[in-house]
C-alpha cells in the first residue's frame, strides 16, 4: 500500500515539474540565456539524475518503513515556526 502510494505520489508531481521546465526553456535559449547554455544544459541533466536517484531510494525506502521520521520533522519545524513568527 505505501509503496503504491508513493510510486502515484511521485508520479502526479512528475508533470508539474516537467511543464514549469518547459515553460521556462524558452527564456534559457533566447538572448536571456547567451552565454549559460551549456550550464544550463549541465545543470538539467544532473538534477534529472538526482532526481531519479532519490525517486528509486525514496521508492524502496517506503516498502520497509514509515514516514514517522517526517512527520516528526514537520511538526518540530512547524511549532518552531510558530514560535519564531510569533516573536
Amino acid at each position: 500500500m505505501r509503496h503504491g502510494a508513493a510510486r502515484f505520489a511521485f508520479l502526479l508531481a512528475t508533470p508539474a515539474i516537467l511543464g514549469a521546465g518547459v515553460l521556462k526553456l524558452p527564456d534559457r535559449a533566447g538572448p536571456m540565456g547567451n552565454g549559460i547554455h551549456g550550464q544550463v544544459l549541465v545543470g538539467s541533466l544532473l538534477s534529472f539524475i538526482g532526481a531519479y536517484v532519490s525517486v528509486r531510494f525514496l521508492i524502496r525506502y517506503f516498502e520497509t518503513r514509515t514516514l514517522t521520521p517526517f512527520a516528526i520533522y514537520c511538526v518540530l519545524f512547524g511549532i518552531g515556526s510558530l514560535v519564531y513568527l510569533n516573536t
